[in-house]
C-alpha cells in the first residue's frame, strides 16, 4: 500500500439551521437529497482511481446532519466506498447525528453496514440555552438517543458540547458536563463558542453583555480539563477528551497532517503537497458533477517549508506535540 487515507463525506442537509453554525448546511432542501446522492456516488467513482494503492483507515460523515439524510442513503454510500476503495477492516467509521434524528433500528442498520462510531450533538443540557441557539432537541432526546445507540451495539460514542453560550454561567456549564459524563460516552468534544459573522447568533449577540467574557470562558475551560480528568477522560487535543484508546482517528488525521480526501460541497482535501476544497454551493456542485465542470473553489500547492510550519502549529494543539525527527522528515521531503 502507498499509504493510508481518510475519507470525509459532507452531508449539507439539516432539519433546521442552528444559530451559531457557519458550516455549509441547508434546511428545507429535502427534495434535493436523491439527486445529491447520485452526484456523490458519481464523484466517489470518478475519484476512486486516484486512491489506488491507498488503504482507507477512517471514514467520516459530517454536515449538516447525516442522520437526517437517512440511514438508507448512508448505507448505500458506505457500500460504494467499500466497492470503490480499499477500506481497512479496522477502519473508524463515524456518523454525525442530532438527537432528534436517532432511533435504534436505524443505528442498528448503520452498525451492520460498518459504522462503529457516532458523534452526537448534545451542545448543552439546559433547555433555555438550547432554545437560544435554535437547537430543536431536548436533553431527554439526548438520553434516548444514547440509549438507542447503545442498544444498537455501537460502543464508540462522542458527545459535542459548547461552553460560553449567552447567559451561561460556570454553574450551568458544570451541570452540562456532569449530565454528559453521566451518559458515559467514550469521547467528548468541548468547544468554546465563537461568534461567526453572517450567523444569527453573531447578529443577536455581538458585543452583548450576555456573553460570558474571556476570563469566564477560560475558567470554564480549565474546569472542563480537571473535571473530565477526574472522570477518566484524557485530553489529547485542545478541545477533545477521551477514554484512553478512543481518540478520534479521523480528527487526529487533520492535526497530524495525514492525507484525507473529501466529497461534497465545501469539503476539503489534502493529499501529499496538494490542498483543495470544493464550492460551497449545492446547486453548482450538482451541475458540476452532472456536466463534468470544475467544482474546485480553492487549490494550492504546499511547499515543504509551509508544511513544516503547519506541522508545528497543528502539533502544538495536541498532547503528542512536535518532534524534531517528524519536523525534519516533513521539511526535507
Amino acid at each position: 500500500m502507498a499509504g493510508v487515507l481518510g475519507i470525509y463525506v459532507h452531508i449539507p442537509f439539516c432539519k433546521s439551521k442552528c444559530d451559531y453554525c457557519d458550516f455549509y448546511s441547508l434546511a428545507g432542501q429535502e427534495d434535493r437529497m436523491d439527486r445529491y446522492q447520485k452526484a456523490l456516488i458519481s464523484h466517489i467513482k470518478a475519484m476512486a482511481p486516484l486512491c489506488k494503492g491507498r488503504l482507507v483507515d477512517s471514514i467520516y460523515f459530517g454536515g449538516g446532519t447525516p442522520s437526517y439524510y437517512g440511514e438508507k442513503r448512508l448505507r448505500e454510500l458506505l457500500s460504494v466506498l467499500h466497492h470503490q476503495l480499499t477500506v481497512s477492516r479496522q477502519a473508524e467509521i463515524t456518523v454525525e447525528c442530532n438527537p432528534d434524528s436517532v432511533d435504534w433500528r436505524s443505528m442498528a442498520r448503520l452498525r451492520k453496514a460498518g459504522v462503529n462510531r457516532i458523534s452526537l450533538g448534545m451542545q448543552t443540557a439546559d433547555p433555555q440555552q438550547l432554545r437560544c441557539i435554535h437547537r430543536i432537541h431536548s436533553h431527554h432526546q439526548v438520553e434516548q438517543a444514547v440509549a438507542d445507540i447503545r442498544k444498537a451495539n455501537i460502543e464508540n460514542l462522542s458527545l459535542d458540547l459548547i461552553y460560553g453560550l449567552p447567559s451561561q454561567t460556570k454553574a450551568d456549564w458544570a451541570e452540562t458536563l456532569e449530565r454528559a459524563v453521566e451518559l458515559r460516552p467514550e469521547h467528548l468534544s468541548c468547544y468554546g463558542l465563537q461568534l461567526e459573522e453572517d450567523t444569527p447568533l453573531y447578529r443577536n449577540y455581538h458585543d452583548s453583555p450576555l456573553l460570558p467574557d474571556a476570563d469566564t470562558q477560560a475558567d470554564m475551560y480549565m474546569y472542563t480539563i480537571e473535571m473530565l480528568r477526574q472522570n477518566g477522560y484524557r485530553q489529547y487535543e485542545i478541545s477533545n477528551f477521551s477514554i484512553p484508546g478512543y481518540e478520534s482517528k479521523h480528527n487526529l488525521r487533520y492535526w497530524q497532517m495525514k492525507d484525507y480526501m473529501g466529497f461534497g460541497p465545501s469539503a476539503a482535501s489534502c493529499v501529499g503537497n496538494i490542498r483543495y476544497s470544493y464550492i460551497k454551493d449545492l446547486k453548482a456542485y450538482l451541475s458540476g458533477i452532472a456536466g463534468s465542470k470544475s467544482i474546485v473553489e480553492e487549490y494550492e500547492e504546499i511547499s515543504p517549508m509551509e508544511k513544516a510550519s503547519e506541522y508545528i502549529m497543528l502539533g502544538l494543539r495536541t498532547t503528542h506535540g512536535i518532534k524534531k525527527s517528524e519536523y525534519s522528515n516533513i521539511y526535507l521531503s
